[in-house]
């Protein structure tokens, strides 16, 4: 299983991070991914669940073979579960 952890996201948003991360285990530039973030989860949804200081939670959802997981300081964990 591989795995990849970010640190806040800062000035990104965390729909931008999670591509930035699924694209560094799959190894190709974020453009290239395939399918695309807003084929399975709404980007702008997902910034905007994040956007505030106060914002609780997380958002945990499966991306191509991976379980991705955003936090409430868009810290963000991608778990690949490919044999």
């Amino acid at each position: 299983m591989s795995q990849v952890q970010t640190a806040e996201g800062g000035s990104r948003s965390a729909s931008q991070t999670v591509i930035d991360a699924v694209a560094a285990l799959e190894g190709i530039p974020s453009t290239e991914l395939t399918p695309p973030l807003y084929d399975v989860v709404d980007p702008d949804a997902l910034d905007k669940v994040f956007a505030g200081k106060a914002s609780l939670g997380k958002v945990v959802f499966n991306y191509k073979s991976y379980e991705v997981r955003v936090d409430a300081d868009s810290y963000v964990v991608v778990k690949d579960h490919r044999g």
